[in-house]
């Protein structure tokens, strides 16, 4: 296959239909029976919040280039238009596959396991139909606001993700005229209600829409009820802001939040065997096509099977809970960080091994008389986070606390305003990113002075610096403090906060400045180590790939001989199994308890080993439009342990799927191989390892090493 070639959209996979490919293998591991009854409850849960943003980001963006006339293809050679066309029949067909697993599988296999979901008003007993109707009045009626429409009352304006009931009434009267109603189900309430059982073994559920369905007439006491069904709406929630024109970008953002209630209407989702005149009435008043209709056999908005997940006494239905996070064995509780750091850089692996050394990193340096200063970049943080805290008690205490946080990390965007007013309160520096591009690195800066003179001690990321997410997202972060890297993470907030970039770095790859270029580099010295004959292997794992410069020189670099093994969780436009480049590239995904998050590379450069871990995934947003960081691992003990992570997951045979040249994924089914777990080892090796470092303190064994640069 001829260089020229690699420029043909034959070449590539459509990213919107690739991502539809990855909330598929979300949705098999809801079927697999493998899988305990409530994680596949969990997954049919996910892959329904997935779609959900998938439209209001995705879908949303092709209709504004539909809408503006925007004709360009992507490298897969769809028009914006083509796309949405291809994206509403996968969609549609992905909807129904849900709603098959949900009523097929899930909701009769609850049922045999002592949980009743009661669909329908009619398989309420006399004395749960009691039981609803007095929860009803005393806890839902309240809450409700009944909306008629009529010619002094204008179609009310339905708010985005939000369930509502739709009605066509009739006054008592005697009047013909029908006339369209409606009321939101309340999101301040439960959404799953429970019912005192008739059985002792059985535990029956009812969902919000159907109590006051049952009970809409009350809300309506001058009306007959002709029908009532639920429907839902997702309006479009891409921000869109003119960052140039925007003289102050934070009340830019919180403007822009309140209009992401009210964007134009993408999807409507009602009940299958709604009344058509009903329907004609919410089609013309949200001015959608037929396309974007979808008719849903089941309840609508799946996400609620995660409050399900959450109902008590049915863990024996769930996947045993790994005993962790566990303790890192270079850092012992009570220990003093910076002490461990200065004997050695050290490689953390979450959520296997506890994100808690980097929240005590930040806590430390805030108390520490020594500590001159602390610089961090924050996209997206928990709800109640303890690194805020540090950070406002640093700046408390008299640090210097210079803050990045990214206003635009999307649907974060009023979570951290928030975050970044209280930093500016407590006196902090706070900057907000740099103008036409997002900062998505993660990287912690800690000034300190020592008997030497100024230290600096660095943490950098694949994954944001939340102590939540951390305890599902697979990420890993590096401390150190090599003076070489010291130096441009100096140089990496320097120039986030204003000042220019320095003509020269040492160690750290930027994004947009020439991460890519790097990449790109050390795709082709592989390729260059090929063609003469001396080999050529790298693996790289990345939560999506769709550059299309990185993607020709993987297929250049394939067909020179190069072994290329990818581990990419969601979007791959790459494709396998090309002319001339046969199954020189491979291509896995891993779908499992934890969402795969991390970015590590290895090149294997002829017997010279190099590896990496970065911020950035292998997309043009990524590689153009973001500030990333990619940092080296040099330290041969973790270069091993990057190692044995992407070995272990290259072996997976439980959780993996695998690109097939029809581009297809085909689950890896491991017969007559041992069975690997790539997640259920991770979690073995870092309970071993957290009961071996036990030992030794208990031992009082601690043999420290000197640091390397």
């Amino acid at each position: 296959m001829g260089k020229s070639q690699y420029d043909d959209p034959d070449c590539y996979s459509n990213r919107e239909l690739s991502w539809i490919l990855f909330d598929r293998r979300v949705l098999s591991e809801a079927k697999d029976r493998n899988n305990p009854l409530f994680e596949r409850l969990k997954f049919l849960s996910i892959s329904a919040s997935n779609l959900d943003e998938f439209f209001m980001v995705r879908v949303a963006s092709l209709m504004d280039m539909v809408n503006a006339g925007y004709t360009k293809p992507d490298i897969a050679g769809m028009s914006p238009k083509e796309q949405l066309a291809a994206i509403s029949r996968a969609t549609h067909e992905l909807v129904e596959e849900q709603y098959g697993v949900y009523n097929e599988a899930i909701i009769p296999q609850l049922a045999e396991n002592g949980l009743r979901v009661i669909a329908r008003q009619e398989d309420l007993s006399e004395k749960e139909a009691a039981y609803v109707d007095k929860y009803f009045e005393e806890n839902v009626y309240p809450v409700l606001t009944p909306m008629a429409v009529d010619s002094s009352r204008p179609f009310p304006l339905i708010r985005n993700k939000s369930l509502n009931l739709g009605a066509l009434v009739r006054k008592k009267e005697g009047e013909e005229e029908l006339e369209f109603a409606t009321v939101q189900v309340p999101s301040v309430l439960a959404r799953v209600v429970e019912i005192p059982s008739e059985k002792k073994e059985e535990k029956a559920v009812i969902l919000l829409e159907e109590v006051i369905e049952r009970n809409i007439h009350k809300l309506f006491l001058n009306y007959d009820i002709v029908c009532s069904f639920p429907f839902r709406i997702m309006r479009n929630a891409d921000l869109s802001i003119e960052e140039d024109e925007a003289e102050d970008l934070l009340k830019e953002i919180e403007r822009q939040l309140k209009r992401r209630q009210w964007g134009q209407v993408i999807r409507l989702e009602v009940e299958e065997g709604i009344d058509q005149r009903l329907l004609a009435i919410i089609k013309e008043e949200l001015n959608i096509s037929e396309e974007e209709i979808y008719k849903i056999n089941g309840p609508l908005d799946l996400t609620f099977l995660m409050k399900m997940y959450g109902l008590f006494g049915f863990d024996y239905l769930k996947e045993k809970k790994y005993a962790g996070p566990q303790q890192a064995p270079e850092f012992p509780p009570d220990c003093d960080v910076f002490e461990r750091i200065r004997q050695k850089d050290i490689l953390l692996f979450h959520p296997y091994e506890t994100f808690t050394p980097v929240v005590e990193f930040i806590r430390q340096a805030a108390r520490d008389e020594d500590v001159l200063a602390i610089k961090q970049t924050l996209y997206r943080v928990s709800g109640n986070s303890p690194i805020i805290a540090a950070l406002a008690q640093a700046a408390e205490n008299g640090k210097q606390v210079s803050v990045l946080v990214e206003l635009k990390a999307r649907f974060d965007e009023e979570n951290n305003i928030v975050w970044a007013k209280m930093l500016e309160k407590a006196g902090c520096h706070v900057i907000y990113g740099l103008v036409g591009l997002k900062t998505h690195s993660k990287i912690t800066l800690v000034v300190r002075r020592e008997e030497e003179g100024i230290r600096r001690y660095v943490h950098l990321g694949t994954g944001n610096y939340n102590d939540a997410t951390a305890k599902l997202y697979t990420d890993v972060g590096l401390f150190t403090c090599s003076p070489s890297i010291g130096e441009d993470a100096t140089a990496v907030f320097n120039m986030l906060s204003g000042y220019s970039e320095p003509l020269s770095w040492n160690k750290l790859s930027l994004a947009p400045l020439w991460l890519k270029d790097r990449f790109l580099f050390l795709i082709n010295r592989e390729k260059e180590h090929a063609l003469v004959g001396r080999g050529g292997h790298m693996i790289a794992k990345v939560n999506s790939l769709c550059d299309k410069e990185v993607i020709k020189a993987l297929y250049e670099a394939a067909a020179a001989g190069v072994k290329i093994e990818l581990i990419i969780r969601g979007i791959c436009c790459l494709k396998t199994g090309l002319p001339g480049i046969g199954d020189n590239i491979t291509v896995r995904s891993i779908v499992g308890n934890f969402l795969e998050h991390g970015r590590i590379f290895y090149f294997e450069n002829n017997g010279k080993p190099e590896y990496y871990c970065a911020s950035a995934d292998w997309m043009p947003r990524n590689l153009e439009r973001r500030v990333e960081i990619m940092f080296p691992v040099e330290r041969p003990e973790l270069q091993k342990k990057l190692m044995a992570i992407l070995d272990r997951q290259l072996r997976d045979n439980v959780k993996a799927h695998v690109l097939m040249p029809e581009g297809i994924y085909v689950k890896e089914t491991g017969e007559g191989e041992e069975t690997v777990n790539s997640q259920l080892a991770f979690c073995r090796m870092a309970v071993d390892n957290a009961r071996k470092q036990a030992q030794l303190v208990n031992n009082r064994v601690f043999i420290p090493e000197k640091h390397h640069e």
